[in-house]
């Protein structure tokens, strides 16, 4: 296990830049047109799948009383899995099931496999699995798609490094969380390392919130001078950038990422992505 995000297996072997990802993608699509799946089973929006997903993974969290890292690391196993592997040749509710399982045991609040089963089964009616064995199927053929890399660095312990020293209040914190909470609804887990995201979060809470319109005039070409015009919160934040290495470009990234998402929220319609599934539901396990 490696303590130092920068000596992870993360770092080194699940990071990657934006170009890299449209190639793997890419790789996956072509490999899968033979059977022509994403004409015959079309999906929306990748973000707007992976806010299903989130959403139907928060509600088996809540049934469970598990812990939102247990989660975090859960939905980040579910993202690397669809790197490899093409989602509608899969049963999701069963991934999602495994990747909770499986993270659980990872963050150490492990389940009892039949109690994880009967949860999601009644969450699931459409999972269709009702042997526990089939989690134990599963939770190996992820590990193995994994190359068993399994730590998972987030940005929660950078945002509780950073409350203090930037003067967060309770309430700009419970925001940053949320937004990280967010974040893991775009490519950032993959692409960004966790400090970054922290701080993308820590913008939003503290300087898009208030003013609204902040975020359409917040572009590359934004600099230290310029963000302390924007109010005295960010004083502190601003002075500690330009002392440190943090690389801005990757924040403004990660921000201008998240605004992204936000925008293509407002066409979420869960029914839509549940009925998308369930129309390639049945080539799962073929």
């Amino acid at each position: 296990m490696a303590a130092n995000y920068w000596d992870s297996t993360q770092a080194k072997y699940w990071t990657f830049t934006n170009a890299e990802l449209a190639e793997m993608r890419q790789e996956l699509a072509d490999s899968e047109q033979q059977h022509d799946l994403s004409t015959r089973f079309p999906l929306p929006d990748r973000r707007l799948v992976s806010i299903y997903l989130q959403h139907n993974l928060v509600r088996l969290a809540k049934r469970m009383s598990l812990r939102q890292q247990a989660l975090a690391t859960a939905l980040v196993y579910i993202k690397r899995y669809y790197l490899r592997v093409e989602i509608r040749r899969t049963n999701p509710y069963l991934i999602m099931t495994t990747a909770v399982y499986l993270a659980c045991k990872m963050e150490e609040c492990p389940q009892h496999i039949r109690l994880m089963l009967g949860e999601a089964a009644r969450q699931w009616p459409e999972m269709g699995v009702s042997e526990s064995s089939k989690i134990g199927e599963c939770e190996f053929a992820l590990i193995s798609t994994l190359n068993s890399r399994l730590i998972v660095h987030h940005p929660y312990r950078s945002l509780a490094e950073f409350t203090p020293l930037f003067g967060l209040t309770g309430d700009e914190q419970t925001l940053a969380a949320n937004i990280i909470n967010d974040s893991y609804n775009t490519d950032l887990s993959l692409t960004s390392a966790p400090h970054i995201i922290a701080i993308a979060a820590i913008f939003l809470a503290v300087v898009l919130r208030p003013t609204g319109q902040a975020a359409q005039n917040y572009t590359a070409a934004s600099s230290p001078a310029s963000l302390k015009q924007v109010g005295p919160k960010l004083g502190k934040l601003v002075d500690w950038l330009a002392e440190s290495k943090v690389d801005m470009g990757a924040v403004v990234d990660a921000t201008q990422e998240m605004i992204s998402l936000y925008e293509v929220w407002e066409q979420y319609h869960e029914r839509i992505c549940r009925e998308s599934f369930a129309k390639f539901m049945h080539t799962a396990n073929k």
